[in-house]
Formats: structure tokens, sequence, C-alpha cells
């Protein structure tokens, strides 16, 4: 993931990395059943898990440690030669998704650090060659989600402070050693070359999370040539690329990392939303790959908030966490997760399968909507009424998600007034208000 090492001012323009014309927009493409399908499912999926795990779990220290305490690629080797996580168990991990109402699981197949999480035939530098442990969890991985009906995502960093074909540098991975040299399209073949194989041997995988391109604004990524090669081997996989730009030909999901779609409160995200389904990533403290200090986990309460507003822009959460070396997981993480499910099990039907709502979000909460029925997600607001916009259907009922009692509204052509009096169930960080209403006013 993106640190903030520096402004990322420099833009490319979409033709000088896909060989199309300038100003090309992502959605002027002929997109083909299997990949529409795969959209929806996506935009019906909602909440995912974000698993960031590799070497660099033996530190403690988050998943930027490599950069961050400038170490050489020597030493870093003989690091990854002593990763052998012993009590990873897939079953136990993608349990765990479910549990927590995920639809889908996101995971590291190679960080920043180069070091693949997977046996790979492109090099010797992967879990299963360079490391006692011997095996590929990844293959576990997506072998359990498919038993337990669970979509695996593969997340793959396009930027590498390993490799030495990643050449010219880019503006992060300066001191790690390597010769001032390399070809830049070799290294564009190898990754070519590793995509082939994770969209090849995992079984039915949902698609590609690319990152780092950022680190390289103004270089040719090739992205026609990898997008195709993507597509043509795997009809349905989605490319979802973190690059904080714009959506770009070729694509099928756009991401906001730490933040909600259009805000940027991070300092890199793009304002701009286009019209590709949505998703934003979250970690669940400050760090996203383990960090033995950074206890700041943030509540169940401001997670269900956070999930709730991104449903209300028509966005996916991917939650993040990072499993210890030993490939255990924080108690920390699962208990919040835990907490998560049971919260989705009563109020899912407001989350899941939803589009934004005909009200868009504002400081007291959100709107989601699935065909004509609409949910107003209270999240801060004291009052005993509240009021909407005028909507752009006739609201022929409204009552409580939970409990299911009658909600008293007025509506106009001014608006829409709900009385709010207390709640019949026991206190959420949302409630929720379902309006079942009929097109026309």
């Amino acid at each position: 993931m993106r640190k903030r090492l520096q402004p990322f001012a420099a833009l490319f323009l979409a033709g000088a990395l896909l060989g199309a014309p300038a100003g090309a927009a992502a959605q002027d493409e002929e997109i083909p059943p299997a990949r529409q399908a795969a959209r929806a499912w996506y935009q019906d999926a909602k909440f995912g898990m974000f698993i960031h795990w590799g070497v660099y779990s033996l530190l403690g220290q988050g998943e930027w440690v490599m950069q961050n305490r400038a170490i050489p690629v020597a030493r870093y080797e003989w690091l990854a030669s002593t990763f052998n996580p012993v009590k990873f168990d897939a079953r136990a991990w993608v349990a765990l998704a479910k549990a927590a109402g995920m639809r889908y699981i996101t995971i590291t197949a190679r960080h920043h650090d180069g070091f693949s999480m997977f046996a790979s035939n492109a090099t010797r530098y992967d879990i299963a060659d360079w490391t006692a442990f011997g095996r590929d969890p990844l293959k576990e991985l997506a072998d359990e989600c498919e038993r337990q009906g669970i979509k695996l995502f593969f997340y793959y960093s396009q930027l590498d402070w390993h490799h030495p074909d990643y050449f010219p540098r880019g503006g992060t991975g300066l001191a790690t050693g390597r010769p001032e040299s390399g070809d830049w399209n070799r290294y564009l073949d190898f990754m070519d070359a590793q995509l082939t194989e994770l969209l090849t041997r995992y079984g039915p995988i949902g698609g590609i999370w690319f990152d780092g391109m950022w680190d390289k604004p103004q270089a040719d990524w090739r992205l026609q040539r990898t997008y195709g090669l993507i597509h043509r081997l795997r009809p349905d996989a989605l490319i979802i690329p973190n690059h904080h730009l714009a959506p770009l030909p070729g694509e099928d999901a756009q991401t906001f990392e730490q933040d909600l779609p259009g805000a940027n409160t991070a300092g890199f995200n793009t304002t701009t939303i286009g019209a590709l389904p949505l998703e934003t990533s979250l970690t669940m403290n400050r760090s996203w790959g383990f960090n033995i200090t950074d206890t700041t986990f943030k509540s169940v309460p401001e997670l269900v908030r956070y999930l709730v507003r991104a449903a209300g822009y028509g966005a996916n959460l991917l939650l993040t966490f990072g499993p210890r070396p030993d490939g255990t997981i924080q108690p920390e993480a699962a208990a919040r997760l835990t907490d998560l499910g049971r919260w989705l099990q009563q109020y899912g039907p407001a989350i899941y399968g939803t589009r934004a709502g005909p009200v868009t979000p504002r400081p007291w909460g959100v709107t989601t909507q699935r065909a004509d029925t609409v949910f107003v997600h209270v999240l801060d607001w004291a009052d005993p009424a509240l009021s909407l916009p005028p909507l752009p259907a006739r609201v022929l009922h409204a009552r409580e998600l939970t409990g299911g009692r009658a909600v008293r509204f007025v509506q106009s052509p001014a608006g829409l007034t709900i009385d709010l009096p207390p709640a019949s169930a026991p206190a959420s960080p949302d409630r929720v208000i379902v309006l079942e209403t009929k097109p026309g006013r």
C-alpha cells in the first residue's frame, strides 16, 4: 500500500500507458457478459477481507519495513529464508471471513518487497523454494475458498524493491543495494509470467488487485498488454488498480485507499469518481501488515459506521489486517471480525446487494437501495424526527429493520419526514428505517 513519502503530483495520460488515444474512457470498451456478471456480483458482495502477509511480518513493523529501514537485498533475502509460518491454517482464515460476513478475500500474492507468497516458475524467490515452509499457502487458501464459497482475489505489486530489472528506479526502493542497471521490458515480462501463473493455477479466482504503479507514474507499464492477458486467460476476472487515478480502459473497479470515494482525506486519492464499481480499503488499526506495537484498533461501532458509509456511496469495504509471522491472526482482529459478523446477521439485508440510495451521503447518515426498497441508515442523529429531500418515488410503508415496528412519516413535494421515537431494538451504531416505495410521486 502507499505511504506518504512524496506528493503524487505527476499524472500520466491513459494513452501513454495503454497505446490508446488520450482521453479514452474506461467505460467506452465493450464488456463481455462474463465480466459484466462478475462486476455485478462484486457490487452485491459489499464486504471483503484484505490480508497483508509476507516476509515483512517477521520484523513486526509493517509491510514497508524494507524501505523504511533501508534493508539491502542480500540481508532481506536472508530474512526471507527464515520465514516459516507453521501455524498457517487456510480453513481457519476462510472460516473467519465467513463468520465476519465477508464475501471475498484479497491477499498479497506479492508485495513491494518482491517476495512471492506462492510457488512460481518465474523466480526462486518465493515461499515454496526459498523457505523451509516449502508449501504454497495461496493454493491452500484458494482450495479452501472454493470449498467454503468465498471468492479469492490476488493483490499483486507492480512496484518491486528486490528485482534488478525494476529500472530505472521509481520514488522508492533506492537503498536496497541493486546495481544501477536493468531491463524494464524484461521486468514487465516477469510480471506477466507470474500473473499467468496466478490466473491459471488457482481455480476460479475473482481477479487481480494491482498496487504500486504510482511509484513510477510516467513509465510505460504496458497496461494494454497486461490487462489483455488477464482478460484472455480469465474472462471473468476483475482488474482492480490502486493507482489513485480516474479509471483507465480495461479496468473493472475503482478503489480508494483509506478513504471513502472522492473524499481524499489521505491526500493521494483522486477526487474523480468514475462509472465503475467502487471499493474503499481500510486498515483495522493504522497498519496494513503486522505491526507488533500498533494497538490502535478501531472499535466495532467505528467499523460498522465505515461499512455503512461505504455502502451509502455504493462502495464495497475491503477491511485489512496483517497476520503474524507464524500464520496466526491477532486476537484483536479476530474479535472485531466476529462482532462485525454478528451485526451483519441482523443488518446485512440493508447492506448486501444494495446500491447507493436516492439521498446522497449526509452528516447524519446514508441511504442504500435494492429495487423499490430504500434503507435509511441513521448514524448520527438524536432528534425525534429526520427530514429528507424529495425522493424520486412514493413511500408506501416505513418500518424499523430490526423488530419491524411501523414508523410514521409524512411525504410532500417538499420532502419526507420520518418520526424517530426511541428504538425498539438494542442500541446499534446504525439505526435502519426501511422504506417500501412505488415509482412516481
